[in-house]
């Protein structure tokens, strides 16, 4: 990372496992639900391999995390408790999430009502 992007000093799990902290060593904390990390997965299988293929996940309001595993030094693998683990979320990631977030969770609701889907 750049001299310029924050690098994390501790991840934390909620105890109910449905949200993740993550603290950087410029003071920032954020914490973000396990369905908007789910729903915002950087894999393939959410993301797609261009914009145009980006699918929809509904039905993961209740979904949790179930482990974080350690990539290098530069990310982790969040497992959730309905078997997806195949995204690996940068710090980066993390922060760009973040920063998005109020854009990228009303997108989310919005191709949700439009498809006749649900949380």
């Amino acid at each position: 990372m750049s001299e310029t992007t924050p690098w994390p000093t501790d991840l934390l799990l909620a105890p109910d496992r449905r949200s993740l902290t993550v603290s950087y060593d410029d003071g920032q904390v954020i914490t973000l639900a396990a369905e908007y990390l789910r729903v915002e997965s950087p894999s393939a299988e959410v993301q797609g391999h261009a914009p145009s293929q980006k699918q929809l996940v509904p039905g993961k309001s209740g979904v949790t995390l179930r482990s974080i595993e350690p990539i290098g030094n530069y990310a982790v693998r969040l497992v959730f408790d309905d078997g997806h683990d195949t995204g690996i979320y940068s710090w980066r990631y993390f922060l760009e999430l973040h920063r998005a977030e109020a854009t990228l969770w009303q997108a989310y609701l919005a191709a949700l009502s439009a498809a006749g889907l649900s949380r």
